[in-house]
């Protein structure tokens, strides 16, 4: 109602026709730019990486290794915490696995023929496996106490 009355008032109307309409700008296409963009820089040369080294090589095998028998081994110790009748399958496969993780840890160590390299295997990858190894030894004694 109150709208209908303002729209039917002329002075109301009046002062909408006296705000200046916005008009966006006109740019002559004389003035626009028709210019090429400026040229990129070349392109860098590829940068060729470096292969890996035969202790980075050792030390991926001893990783995927590890994170078997470490897979196998939070199994293990959730069916031996459980007690089920799978865990004493569980804590042989976590002992094989194991095994295999020791074995060719020993073996990139000893058996690599370069000093340098068993030293650094050790230095990256010993703590874990003994860690891991000190892990299963802890949960046959609780799978005997039971």
């Amino acid at each position: 109602m109150i709208i209908r009355s303002l729209l039917r008032n002329p002075s109301f109307l009046s002062s909408f026709r006296r705000l200046p309409r916005h008009r966006s700008p006109i740019i002559p296409l004389a003035t626009t730019s028709l210019q090429r963009p400026p040229p990129q820089p070349p392109l860098l040369p590829k940068r060729h990486y470096a292969a890996k080294s035969d202790v980075d090589v050792i030390i991926e095998e001893l990783q995927e290794l590890y994170a078997t028998a470490k897979d196998e081994f939070e199994i293990a110790q959730e069916e031996t915490e459980k007690k089920t009748v799978y865990a004493a399958d569980d804590r042989a496969a976590a002992q094989q696995e194991l095994a295999k993780l020791k074995e060719a840890f020993r073996s990139a160590v000893e058996e690599g023929g370069d000093e340098e390299v068993g030293k650094e295997v050790t230095r990256r990858v010993g703590q874990r496996v003994r860690e891991l190894e000190r892990a299963v030894e802890a949960m046959e004694e609780l799978a005997k106490e039971d």
